[in-house]
């Protein structure tokens, strides 16, 4: 059994890079040759210690393979020293950043679920050509086909019908891998007298096919976005393309987990009460059709979610929360990242470099091999999607001390970063108005190494004297909240008040107290709880910190009292909730028991006045009636007789 708690490996690869074992938490000299002649330091760390960090990523499946066979149930880290600071022309000043890599490598990725997707092969071709039913011949062997023609399609009988082929327009199509359904107008049989060309019988409108998996070789507009699972596409005159496709779609056969990307808690939705909207952010996000309204809330498809994370970022609330990892987990890596960068002698602000596992790592990789490598003042940051990136980490980026960050992402991505945008858009007006560069949180669109090389390489800046080392909480809007108060703190110049564009998460909300009546609708519509009552008195109460800027309680109020105003106000998140509008209650000319507010009870007295039913000395009568509680009301009318139909006394 390990005697010890944790040690670090670290390894120059065989003297390929400067490394400084003893400053990164390692042993001795540390190593050159890890992987292969001095396997043996890995072994003797197995049988000593429980938690082992090894400086490098190349080797992983070895290392691990090697624990495995000597029965090791510690926990392992891997952490890429090499590509990402060691080669690099700037790798003998790395060590701070080799610090910062190793220490974001040891917090380890929180779980999540997954979903299954079960498909038997049931394919729908949809084509206008021969290319559809050469491509039904290729998979026919390995999947159940049936072709769709569109309407007017010139193509030669088969000598055997081995599959069908049948005439069809898609005027809809739901679903994903393994339970698709397409509604088909102008669907029609083959005439089974067809001679020279493909002949069909009178067509119909509004037939439905199911399918696992749908192959799109019409040519025309796609029926999904590209990520939909079980639905692939290509160019019917690309042959290089339909060999691919037919290699795809062969394997699309069994059961497939994919990630659920999203966690979804309804009850913080901001989305809809009472049929009145508020927040569309994640809708007018989704790329892929995966997020519909569903009363009140949203309803996110995990099906059909790619895991883009744009909804996640944008949610105010917290509803929406990317699960891979949850926001909080990346805010832990930052951290102990810079954490552990300026315990290591870092002297600049460092620029946080977030990139993906594919597009982003190859750059990288590509730097330190052929080019310059990356600058000792950046430190790669590998998420599973760059969009998935919102203000909380930005912010907390800042407040822990970067002097900035980058999201790298591909020139053309495979869906837009309007999200992504918003944030940084966002970020770029707290920035300068609290003493920050505007452009200190950036999209790099970039495919080219060296178009990155030219981006990244720009003269460091000195390191901030104040920095924050807050514990990032485990909710979204409680991170974000804390994340903009320790990002101002920390700030240049820090500001108490900061105003922002519509559409910002943060805001207050102003009151007309001449209109408003105290009806509380308000309150009974707000999603976030930023409005509230006391059960005592009539009273209206706000909590800035809370409020996301739904309007859902501006479309609520029938007096038109409310108004919104986006802007960060620290002092008043700090505060308690302040009383927008208190008055007393009214008193029951009865009982004396209180009800309702005088000026309620006045108003609708008023608005009476002239009405019918309530003129004349009957009238007046029953304008008494108002004035008193609900059981004084009752015991008033029974005793009086009154009748709702007589009419009042002119």
């Amino acid at each position: 059994m390990p005697q010890h708690d944790k040690t670090r490996l670290i390894c120059s690869c065989e003297g390929s890079m400067k490394v400084a074992a003893q400053a990164l938490g390692g042993q001795g000299d540390g190593a050159n040759h890890l992987c292969r002649s001095q396997l043996d330091h890995f072994r003797k760390a197995l049988g000593a210690f429980g938690e082992i960090t090894v400086a490098c990523t190349q080797e992983a499946p070895l290392f691990t393979e090697v624990a495995e066979d000597m029965g090791y149930e510690g926990t392992l880290h891997f952490a890429n020293i090499r590509e990402t600071a060691g080669w690099s022309e700037a790798g003998q000043d790395a060590t701070p950043k080799m610090a910062a890599l190793l220490a974001m490598a040891e917090i380890a990725a929180t779980p999540f679920d997954v979903v299954s997707l079960e498909s038997n092969g049931i394919t729908l071709i949809l084509g206008r050509d021969q290319a559809a039913l050469d491509l039904a011949q290729n998979l026919s062997d390995m999947l159940d086909i049936t072709v769709l023609l569109l309407p007017g399609a010139d193509v030669v009988p088969r000598p055997q019908t081995t599959w069908p082929v049948l005439q069809g327009r898609v005027r809809n199509a739901t679903g994903h891998l393994g339970a698709f359904e397409l509604t088909v107008d102008d669907y029609a049989a083959p005439h089974a007298s067809s001679r020279a060309r493909l002949t069909f019988d009178t067509a119909r409108n509004g037939a439905i096919s199911a399918c696992d998996l749908v192959i799109d070789v019409t040519g025309g507009q796609p029926l999904f976005h590209e990520t939909r699972p079980g639905y692939l596409r290509a160019d019917p005159r690309d042959p290089v393309a339909l060999a691919r496709l037919v290699t795809e779609a062969s394997q699309m056969v069994g059961t497939f987990d994919k990630p659920k990307y999203i966690n979804f808690t309804a009850e913080l939705c901001a989305h809809s009460r009472n049929t009145l909207t508020g927040c569309t952010r994640c809708l007018n996000l989704c790329p892929t059709g995966a997020i519909t309204s569903n009363g009140d809330t949203v309803a996110i498809d995990p099906n059909i979610c790619a895991g883009c994370g744009q909804c996640a970022a944008a949610c105010p609330t917290g509803a929406a929360a990317y699960a891979l990892p949850v926001t909080e987990n990346i805010a832990a890596r930052l951290r102990a990242g810079l954490a552990a960068y300026f315990t290591a002698g870092g002297k600049h602000a460092p620029i946080m470099l977030f990139h993906d596992a594919d597009h982003g790592a190859a750059l990288i990789d590509a730097m330190a091999r052929f080019g310059k490598g990356l600058p000792a003042h950046v430190i790669p940051v590998q998420v599973n999607e760059p969009s998935q990136i919102g203000p909380e980490i930005m912010a907390a980026a800042l407040a822990y001390g970067a002097g900035g960050l980058r999201v790298l992402a591909k020139e053309r991505p495979a869906h837009p970063l309007d999200g992504l945008q918003d944030s940084l858009d966002l970020m770029a007006v707290i920035c300068t108005q609290t003493g920050h560069d505007p452009a200190s949180c950036a999209l790099l669109a970039i495919d080219d190494p060296d178009a990155l090389e030219l981006a990244l390489w720009q003269p460091a800046a000195t390191a901030r004297p104040m920095r924050s080392s807050f514990m990032p909480q485990d909710d979204k809007r409680g991170l974000l909240l804390l994340a903009m108060e320790e990002m101002n703190r920390t700030a240049p110049l820090p500001t108490d008040f900061i105003a922002l564009p519509q559409g910002a998460p943060f805001g207050t909300v102003t009151l007309d107290h001449d209109a408003c009546t105290l009806c509380l609708a308000c309150v009974g519509a707000c999603p976030a709880g930023a409005l509230s009552d006391n059960p005592d008195l009539p009273m209206l109460r706000f909590t800035e910190s809370a409020c996301v800027q739904c309007s859902i309680c501006v479309a609520t109020c029938p007096e038109d009292a409310l108004s919104l105003t986006p802007q960060i106000d620290l002092a008043a998140w700090a505060a308690p909730r302040r009383v927008l509008k208190q008055e007393e209650p009214f008193a029951c000319t009865s009982c004396a028991k209180p009800f309702g507010t005088k000026s309620s009870i006045e108003r609708v007295m008023q608005k009476l006045e002239d009405h019918w039913m309530f003129a004349g000395e009957t009238g007046a009568e029953r304008r008494r009636l108002l004035s008193m509680c609900d059981d004084c009301r009752t015991r008033e009318v029974v005793m009086a007789g009154f009748d709702p139909h007589e009419k009042a006394d002119s």
